[in-house]
C-alpha cells in the first residue's frame, strides 16, 4: 500500500481514536447557568428531584455535577455546611444501616474496593450525613443512599478541591 493511500485510512481512525481516549465521561460536571438569586455563590445547592449539585459561582453560573441522593423516605432537605474534609475516609456503618445489612463489618478502611465513600467525603452539620465518591458509579443518577449525596469519584475530587470546611449546603426537594 502506497503511503499516501495509508496516511488517508490511517489517520482518521488515529483522530478518532486519540479523541474517545482524551474526553470527559459523560457524567462529567458542566458549566450551567444558574439564575436563582437565593444562593450566593460558594453555596451548594442540592436539587433531590433532578438528583443535581450545584456549586454557585458569580454571574448567575454552576457547575453542576450527577449525583445519588437518599432513597425514599431517606432524603433530606433543609440547610447544613461542611463540618470536615477527607481523603480516602474510613467507613463505620450507622445503627440504621446496619439493622438492615447485619452483614457488613463495623470498619471499611478508606481505599478498600468495598468502602462506599469512595475517594474522598465532605461531612454535613445537619447528622450522619456526607457528600462522599462512591465505587459504585452506577448508583450515580438515582436516590439509592440512606441520605448521603453520592458524586462519581472524579466529581467529588473536583468538588472537593473547590470547597472549604463551612461551606453552606442547602436541598431542595
Amino acid at each position: 500500500m502506497r503511503p499516501a493511500i495509508l496516511l488517508r485510512v490511517l489517520l482518521p481512525t488515529f483522530a478518532l481514536l486519540s479523541c474517545l481516549v482524551a474526553s470527559e465521561p459523560a457524567d462529567a460536571a458542566e458549566l450551567v447557568g444558574f439564575a436563582d438569586n437565593r444562593f450566593r455563590p460558594g453555596t451548594i445547592v442540592i436539587r433531590n428531584s433532578e438528583k443535581q449539585l450545584y456549586l454557585v459561582l458569580r454571574g448567575n453560573r454552576a457547575i453542576r455535577y450527577r449525583v445519588a441522593v437518599g432513597k425514599r423516605r431517606k432524603s433530606w432537605t433543609g440547610q447544613a455546611f461542611i463540618t470536615a474534609k477527607y481523603i480516602k475516609p474510613d467507613w463505620a456503618p450507622s445503627a440504621e444501616v446496619r439493622r438492615d445489612h447485619p452483614h457488613l463489618p463495623t470498619l471499611i478502611k478508606g481505599g478498600a474496593p468495598n468502602n462506599p465513600m469512595g475517594v474522598a467525603a465532605m461531612t454535613l452539620s445537619n447528622g450522619n450525613y456526607a457528600i462522599h465518591g462512591t465505587n459504585r458509579p452506577g448508583s450515580i443518577g438515582r436516590a439509592v443512599s440512606y441520605g448521603c449525596i453520592r458524586m462519581a469519584n472524579h466529581d467529588i475530587k473536583d468538588l472537593f478541591q473547590r470547597v472549604n470546611v463551612r461551606t453552606p449546603v442547602v436541598a431542595l426537594p
